[in-house]
C-alpha cells in the first residue's frame, strides 16, 4: 500500500483493494457520488456471464451511493448495507477538514472476506494522503489555468487600446505593467513553454509581464522594461539557457502602443531565424499610425463609424466594440484569431460579414484591409492632433486615405519602407514578385499563376524578401498591409 501511494496514487490503491476484496472498491462524496473507483476484473468477467459487466457495476455503484448517503444522514463512522446479491461497506475517511465527507466504500458478492474491515482501515490512511496531494495538484492547475488566462486577457486589452481594463485585471497579479517597454516574442518547441517562460521571470528578475501566446502554441510575448543600454538581456539570456529558443525584440514602445510592439518583435522574430545568434531586433521603419499623427484621426474616425455607433439589436449580437476587437484580431492573425478571441470559426465568419457589411468594404481585397487595418491603429493609438499651420500639408487634417497619403511624412515613410528592395545586392527587381503577390490579394495560387512558377516557387520568393525587407510577409502578422499602403503612396507621388 505504501508503494502504491508513493508511485501510483489513489487509483493503484482502489485497483489493489478492489483485487484483495474481489469486488468493486471507490471513493465516494457525502452524496454518493463516485469520486474514483475500479473493479476487480475477475469480477467483471463473471458478471459478463451474467448480466453483463456494466450492469455489475452499475448495481456496485448504487449500493455503494445509497450506503454513503446512509453514512452521511446519520452521522456514522462506518456502515454496512446488503443489496440483492452484493455487500456494501462504506468507512469514513477523516483527515483533513476539508475530506469530511468522503468515504471509502468496497462492494463484493457473496459473504464478506475475512479481515475485510481491517484492510479497509489500514488503506484510508495513505487513501487520505494521496487524495489530498492529488486535489492540491488539481486546484494547482486550476490557478495556473486562470492566471494563465487572465494573464491573456490583460495582453488582448492592451491590443486593442483598452489600458484602464487592463490596468484594473493585471492590479490582482504581479509585476506592474511597465508604462515604456520591450515587446519579446520567443519561439521555441511547444513542450518547452513552461520552461521559457520561467526562464523569462528568472531573467528579467521579475519585471516582465510574461503571457503564454494564445495564438502560436511555441511562443511567448514578455513585456519588459527597456534595461540600461543598447540591447535586453532577455533575448540574450533566453538564448544562451534555451539552445533551440529564438527571440525578437522590438523598439522602445509605450504601454497604449502594446500591438505595434509586437507588430516589430514578430517581425524580428523571422530575421532571428536566419541569425546565428537567434535574436534580432526590430529595424524597419516606425510605425505608420505614429507618423501621420493627428491629421489622420479624422478620416479614421469617418471610416470606423459605422463600427463605433453600432448598437446589436438582440443581447447575443456582438457589440461595436467587440467588432472593432475582431476586426483588429481577425487583421493581425487572419484564421489564428479564433484561438486569440476564444470563438468559433463560424463566429468570426459571421463578425466578418456583418463588419464588410457595415463598412460597405469587401474584406476579402487587400485593399480594404490595408485601409481598414490603419484606421484600426490610428484608432487604438490616439496621437494629438498638430499645430495647424497654414500651407503645411503635414499639419492639415486629412478626410481620405489618398489624402492622407500624400502627406510629405508618409511619402518619407514609404521610401524607407520599400528602400530595401533598390539596395546594393538585391535580386533583380524583386519588387516584381511582392507588387504580384500584394496586387492579387496576398493569395499565393494567384500570384504563382500571374508570375508562372509554382506555389512552392512564389512561397520561396516571399521567404527570400522577407529576410530581405526585414518583415513577415507569409505568417500573420503580416507586413502586406503596410506594405500595400507604402506602394499606394509611391503610386500616387508618381
Amino acid at each position: 500500500m505504501q508503494s502504491l501511494a508513493r508511485s501510483g496514487g489513489s487509483r493503484a490503491l482502489l485497483r489493489w483493494l478492489a483485487a484483495r476484496a474481489g469486488g468493486w472498491a471507490g471513493l465516494l462524496d457525502s452524496s454518493g457520488t463516485v469520486l474514483c473507483a475500479a473493479m476487480h476484473h475477475r469480477t467483471a468477467i463473471r458478471a459478463a456471464d451474467g448480466h453483463g459487466a456494466a450492469a455489475s457495476g452499475g448495481r456496485a455503484t448504487a449500493l455503494a451511493a445509497g450506503a454513503a448517503r446512509k453514512l452521511t444522514a446519520r452521522g456514522l463512522r462506518s456502515v454496512t448495507l446488503d443489496g440483492d446479491a452484493e455487500t456494501a461497506v462504506l468507512l469514513a475517511l477523516g483527515g483533513p477538514r476539508h475530506q469530511q465527507g468522503l468515504a471509502l466504500g468496497v462492494v463484493v458478492a457473496g459473504p464478506l472476506p475475512d479481515r475485510l474491515s481491517a484492510l479497509l482501515a489500514d488503506v484510508t490512511l495513505p487513501l487520505a494522503l494521496c487524495w489530498e496531494a492529488e486535489s492540491a495538484e488539481r486546484k494547482r492547475r486550476r490557478v495556473d489555468l486562470a492566471e494563465s488566462r487572465g494573464r491573456e486577457a490583460v495582453l488582448h486589452l492592451l491590443m486593442i487600446g483598452q489600458l484602464a481594463t487592463a490596468h484594473q485585471i493585471a492590479g490582482a497579479l504581479r509585476p506592474r505593467l511597465p508604462e515604456l517597454m520591450r515587446v519579446y516574442v520567443a519561439e521555441c518547441p511547444p513542450g518547452r513553454r513552461d520552461e521559457v517562460v520561467r526562464m523569462c521571470a528568472d531573467a528579467s528578475e521579475g519585471r516582465a509581464w510574461v503571457v503564454r501566446c494564445p495564438v502560436y502554441s511555441g511562443h511567448v510575448i514578455a513585456l519588459s522594461p527597456p534595461p540600461p543600454g543598447a540591447a535586453g538581456p532577455l533575448d540574450r539570456a533566453l538564448t544562451s539557457m534555451a539552445s533551440d529558443c529564438v527571440v525578437g525584440v522590438s523598439d522602445d514602445v509605450p504601454l497604449r502602443e502594446t500591438a505595434v510592439g509586437y507588430a516589430q518583435a514578430f517581425h524580428a522574430l523571422a530575421i532571428a531565424r536566419a541569425h546565428a545568434d537567434r535574436y534580432a531586433s526590430f529595424g524597419a521603419a516606425p510605425e505608420l499610425a505614429l507618423v501621420a499623427g493627428g491629421v489622420a484621426a479624422p478620416w479614421a474616425r469617418a471610416l470606423l463609424a459605422p463600427l463605433t455607433s453600432h448598437a446589436p439589436k438582440r443581447p447575443q449580437d456582438p457589440s461595436g466594440q467587440e467588432l472593432i476587437a475582431t476586426a483588429s484580431s481577425w487583421l493581425a492573425f487572419f484564421s489564428r484569431a479564433t484561438a486569440h478571441l476564444k470563438i468559433h470559426r463560424n463566429t468570426l465568419a459571421a463578425r466578418l460579414r456583418l463588419i464588410g457589411h457595415l463598412l460597405g468594404m469587401d474584406l476579402d481585397r487587400l485593399a480594404d484591409q490595408s485601409a481598414l487595418a490603419l484606421a484600426l491603429r490610428v484608432h487604438a493609438a490616439p496621437v494629438p492632433p498638430p499645430d495647424r499651420r497654414p500651407g503645411d500639408p503635414d499639419t492639415e487634417p486629412a478626410h481620405t486615405l489618398d489624402d492622407l497619403l500624400t502627406r510629405p511624412a508618409v511619402q518619407r515613410w514609404a521610401r524607407i519602407q520599400l528602400r530595401p528592395l533598390t539596395a546594393e545586392g538585391c535580386p533583380a527587381d524583386p519588387s516584381s514578385t511582392l507588387r504580384t503577390w500584394l496586387e492579387h490579394d496576398a493569395q499565393l495560387s494567384r500570384t504563382a499563376a500571374e508570375l508562372g512558377i509554382s506555389i512552392p516557387g512564389a512561397r520561396k520568393r516571399l521567404t527570400r524578401l522577407e529576410a530581405l525587407l526585414e518583415r513577415s510577409l507569409l505568417h500573420a502578422p503580416s507586413a502586406r498591409h503596410d506594405l500595400w499602403l507604402a506602394f499606394r503612396a509611391t503610386g500616387l507621388l508618381a
